[in-house]
């Protein structure tokens, strides 16, 4: 187990609030994470990818930073823009 693990384990059972939110948090910021490394695999900069989709650079950088709520279709045309396949999975 990493240090890293260790903390948040160590967290979540000493303080509910933490534990509650954090697999909500987690996700959302895996999500952002992941739509970061495909536009840059893809080459592209925050503000090319929003010309793509006729958005605003602050737009991609809210839902690379915050990708709370997002829609799948919103997440269907980013992976689109970046000429890719929208695959979800419930595991």
């Amino acid at each position: 187990m990493s240090d890293l693990e260790k903390y948040i384990s160590d967290r979540k059972k000493r303080d509910n609030k933490f534990a509650e939110g954090y697999e909500e948090g987690y996700g959302q910021f895996k999500v952002g994470a992941l739509l970061r490394q495909a536009r840059e695999s893809a080459g592209l900069t925050q503000e090319e990818l929003a010309r793509r989709l006729k958005t605003k650079k602050t737009a991609i950088s809210r839902i690379e930073n915050h990708a709370e709520d997002i829609k799948p279709s919103t997440l269907e045309r980013v992976a689109a823009a970046l000429g890719k396949r929208l695959h979800v999975s419930i595991a």
